[in-house]
Order: C-alpha cells, then sequence, then structure tokens
C-alpha cells in the first residue's frame, strides 16, 4: 500500500487540505464531533489538544470536515484517536488520507487504536489487527447500599505525592509508560487509591466529559479491589451521569458497573499495529491490570 501523505485531496467538486489541528478554534472541533454524535464538549477537544498532536481537514471556506490525532509514549508507542469525517466524506476517501499524514509522523512506533463499527473497515485496510472489545457502560449511577468488604480497605484520596506510584500500576497494566499523561490527569482529574501495606495498589481516576464523568484509568489487581477504587466515583456522582470503558465483560467487576446504573450502551474494538496487546503483558503472578481506559482516544 503506497502510504505517501500528500498536501491536498480531491473530492466530488471541491478540495480539502491539511492544518494543524492546534491553531484550529474550539468551537469548529466541537461542531465536527458533534456532527457524528461524539459527547464531547470543547473542554474536552482542549484536554485532548494538550496531550497530543493531530491533523485537520479544511475545505475551500475553513470548515473543519475531519480530525485524527496520536498521543506518542516514548519513543517507540502511540495512540491514535479522534479520526472524524463528516457523514458527506465517510464513503469517500478522506479517513485513509488523514490516517496516511498519521502515519508519516507516528513512523516506527508501534500503534493502538479503538475503533467504532462504523471505522473498523477503514483500520483492518490499513493493516491493524483486532484485539478486544471495549464495553462502553454508562448511565445515572446509583450506589448500592448493602455491605460491602471494602468497608474495610485502605481506600482514599490520591494526591500528588501518589503521581509516581500510580504511573508505575499505570505502566504495568497499559504496558508502557505514560508518565507525562498521567501528570496530566492529576491535574484534571480527582482519584481514589487502595493502599496495603503503606504501597498504593490500585487507582481510579474520574473527571469531568460529555455528558457528566468519566472514570477511567482504572488499575488494579483483582476485580475485589477495582470495585473498591471505583465505588467512591459512584457514591460521587449518584444521580449524575457516569462512564466507563472497559475491556471486562463478566466477573464482579462488570457485575458492580451494571448494578450501579452503569449497562453496556455501546461498543468499540481495541486495533493495534505492530505489538499485540499480548506482548506487553508483564509477566508477574499477580499483575494490575487495566479495568478501565483513560478514554477511548487516549487509551
Amino acid at each position: 500500500m503506497d502510504l505517501k501523505p500528500s498536501e491536498s485531496l480531491k473530492i466530488d467538486t471541491f478540495s480539502m487540505r491539511i492544518d494543524d489541528i492546534e491553531g484550529v478554534d474550539l468551537d469548529r472541533l466541537h461542531a465536527l464531533s458533534l456532527s457524528v454524535g461524539w459527547p464531547h464538549r470543547a473542554e474536552d477537544w482542549q484536554f485532548l489538544r494538550q496531550s497530543g498532536q493531530g491533523f485537520v481537514a479544511l475545505d475551500e471556506i475553513g470548515r473543519v470536515l475531519g480530525s485524527a490525532m496520536w498521543f506518542a509514549h516514548g519513543a517507540g508507542f502511540a495512540t491514535v484517536g479522534m479520526v472524524i469525517t463528516s457523514p458527506r466524506l465517510q464513503t469517500l476517501g478522506a479517513g485513509q488520507w488523514l490516517m496516511k499524514r498519521v502515519f508519516d509522523r507516528v513512523a516506527g512506533r508501534d500503534l493502538r487504536l479503538n475503533a467504532t463499527r462504523a471505522a473498523r473497515r477503514l483500520y483492518l485496510s490499513l493493516d491493524f489487527q483486532p484485539e478486544k472489545t471495549v464495553y462502553q457502560c454508562q448511565g445515572i449511577a446509583r450506589l448500592e447500599t448493602t455491605g460491602s468488604p471494602a468497608d474495610i480497605l485502605d481506600v482514599r484520596t490520591l494526591d500528588p505525592k501518589d503521581i509516581p506510584a500510580a504511573i508505575a500500576l499505570d505502566a504495568a497494566g497499559f504496558g508502557v509508560r505514560r508518565a507525562a499523561l498521567i501528570e496530566r490527569l492529576f491535574a484534571h482529574w480527582a482519584g481514589y487509591g487502595l493502599f496495603k501495606d503503606g504501597r498504593l495498589s490500585a487507582f481510579a481516576l474520574c473527571r469531568p466529559f460529555g455528558r457528566g464523568h468519566v472514570v477511567g484509568p482504572v488499575v488494579a489487581e483483582c476485580d475485589a479491589d477495582a470495585v473498591a477504587i471505583v465505588r467512591p466515583h459512584v457514591a460521587d456522582h449518584s444521580g449524575s451521569f457516569l462512564r466507563i470503558d472497559t475491556h471486562m465483560d463478566n466477573g464482579e467487576f462488570a457485575a458492580f458497573l451494571s448494578h450501579s446504573g452503569m449497562p453496556v450502551f455501546d461498543t468499540v474494538l481495541t486495533m493495534s499495529m505492530g505489538k499485540r496487546l499480548s506482548d506487553f503483558a508483564v509477566g508477574t503472578a499477580v499483575a494490575p491490570v487495566t479495568y478501565a481506559l483513560a478514554s477511548q482516544t487516549l487509551g
């Protein structure tokens, strides 16, 4: 496949050109995500721009008709997200054109993304490989008042001194060290951690997003620990909209989400290019697991 990027693309009777996403007004980016039914607010776009890089596709009069972003972690890995084309262009090659531009900037890296159903054919054509289903669990949060073993666990609010331990746990669960991202998340998110013998062994962050709040990343060694650190976020946002994106489709954690007012609403598919998810696995008997993504875009 020829992946040489071009600066412009002719579609039907008009042309599109590429520009850096950094210079585009947030309200125009917000309008693009609204056009495809995505919940991102202008503030969510701004956080993503601060965390990564990207392109937009503009028509002759400067309207934003598409976007694509990437989020690099170290020299060898990146996630790809916010790949959007306006509905009129989705079958006309605009997505592939944008992705070729991204490939030019992330050459040599292992890549990971979460594909909507509409985008899977595009990513398969670009040689991304299917990995795991992501379950988008959301709804009006409610906390069951029944007793739980978590009541006796040492779960408490995180603060900046916990950042190095959270970075290490996230790296073990995600497979890649994301120090800059975790530090940025701590600046914007509320977090709870589970401590065992004074050591941080699990954590869950939560921030405003879309219609309400999103919980993630959630990193823990077992379902019970994951439930223990998500439960306080459910309590904090009981009666309001809450979302979690997880690979877990059964077990105690998945059941807890459903019972807490967050049934599965939709699914996307984690896909990779280069190393597979199994290549990033930590080879220890009790290893941290990413129970919930930071977001579908960030992984």
